[in-house]
């Protein structure tokens, strides 16, 4: 079958994740809004949202089972991560670099249990070569728009969007799922779910007024990610 032609996920399967939570109100306040998910952010070279590692389990462990807990590391030693999560108790941990020192294979082996989702930053044509050397390594790809290359790197949080016809090429190609990242917003979700048609969507600027998390922007870009999954 023409990779083209491959269906995308179930529509009803379609998840949300709310990044950048910044403490037990902003979780409840995504959750309740329909999230599935809730990004928590340590330590980054830029960007919003960063919490101190010892809030993280604060947060982490009064989630329901049900909720994935996805702690943001920029972190590139498997023993390094490993230890972080084990402290931070979330049950994902989202890879916003290149692995450096260890394989991911090495890494769920460390934390059985623990979901491995790997960010690809959608930056030209390499990345989808990334995507897919990475794909049957991890339990998911998240791709986002920052440049981990730059001088002062950028790993997530950057506001900007990436180029949708290669991130769905990237979906099309996988066998892993795929949540879509990068300057998502109200107005522009619902033409990216229909663009790329991922698994699943995350957002952290695009639904924050003055860096908190605003519920009307939740719910209308909740809504309208319902609109892009039926449309």
């Amino acid at each position: 079958m023409d990779s083209r032609s491959q269906p995308g996920p179930p529509r009803a399967a379609l998840r949300v994740k709310i990044c950048c939570i910044r403490d037990l109100d902003e979780a409840w306040l995504a959750i309740g809004a329909g999230a599935a998910a809730v990004g928590l952010v340590s330590a980054m070279p830029s960007g919003p949202g960063v919490i101190p590692d010892e809030q993280i389990p604060a947060i982490a462990e009064r989630l329901p089972p049900a909720v994935g807990s996805f702690l943001l590391t920029s972190r590139r030693s498997v023993a390094e991560i490993a230890a972080q999560v084990r402290r931070g108790r979330a049950n994902t941990v989202q890879l916003c670099d290149r692995l450096e020192e260890g394989t991911w294979q090495e890494l769920r082996q460390t934390l059985p249990g623990v979901a491995v989702v790997q960010v690809i930053h959608v930056t030209g044509p390499e990345s989808f070569d990334e995507a897919v050397v990475a794909a049957p390594h991890v339990h998911a790809l998240l791709l986002d728009s920052g440049r981990p290359d730059a001088p002062l790197k950028e790993l997530g949080g950057t506001g900007r969007t990436h180029d949708w016809s290669l991130s769905r090429r990237i979906r099309e190609a996988v066998p892993t799922p795929v949540f879509l990242a990068g300057g998502l917003r109200p107005d522009n979700v619902a033409e990216a779910v229909a663009t790329v048609r991922p698994f699943g969507v995350d957002v952290c600027t695009g639904v924050r007024t003055e860096g908190r998390l605003d519920p009307v922007k939740l719910r209308a870009f909740l809504a309208a990610v319902a609109r892009g999954a039926s449309g």
